[in-house]
């Protein structure tokens, strides 16, 4: 009989203290938003942060999500970042442009800088759905990203290697290419 492998398990905690969490929410559909930093908060108090380790950030829409959001996390200030926005289905394909554009700027402003960007951005068909995720039916999303905040900033600090030049603020400038006009 072969002996059972019990490989190391690495894991984050929920104890935010030292922990400096930037948020930035989405004025658009705030009914909505102001619903989910408000979970986001209580969560991150129950796991000890005080007020003085959070900065919350205001931009028009979930569109404008990204940029914020990377350049807090490219001033190495930030443990990680709640990234809190409400996109609801309409009658012409910009909800896909907005909803697209928004989950891939996050992504890339995360991988370029190294911080945990928690997507915490309800994409719904409808209000009524929406609703139900900031604290109806659903429970409140905002509450489970201010817990997942917390938890992948504690993971990245236990993992191996250097923290990207990014997350240190010292942001690298691609080069320029083709003629300037």
């Amino acid at each position: 009989m072969a002996a059972k492998l019990k490989p190391a398990n690495l894991r984050g905690g929920l104890d935010a203290a030292g922990l400096r969490i930037g948020v930035v929410a989405s004025e658009f559909n705030n009914f909505i938003t102001d619903r989910l930093l408000a979970g986001a908060l209580d969560a991150l108090q129950q796991a000890g942060a005080t007020a003085e380790q959070i900065q919350i950030v205001r931009v028009p829409g979930s569109f404008e999500l990204p940029i914020v959001a990377k350049k807090l996390a490219a001033s190495g200030r930030f443990d990680s970042i709640i990234c809190i926005g409400c996109v609801l289905r309409g009658e012409t394909s910009h909800y896909d442009v907005v909803v697209s554009e928004t989950a891939r700027g996050i992504q890339l402003a995360q991988l370029d800088t190294g911080v945990p960007l928690i997507f915490c951005v309800l994409t719904c068909d409808t209000l009524e759905q929406a609703i139900d995720r900031a604290g109806l039916k659903s429970g409140n999303k905002g509450y489970q990203a201010g817990l997942a905040a917390v938890e992948m900033a504690q993971l990245v600090r236990k993992l191996p290697g250097k923290p990207s030049a990014a997350a240190v603020g010292k942001t690298k400038t691609a080069p320029r290419r083709g003629r300037r006009r």
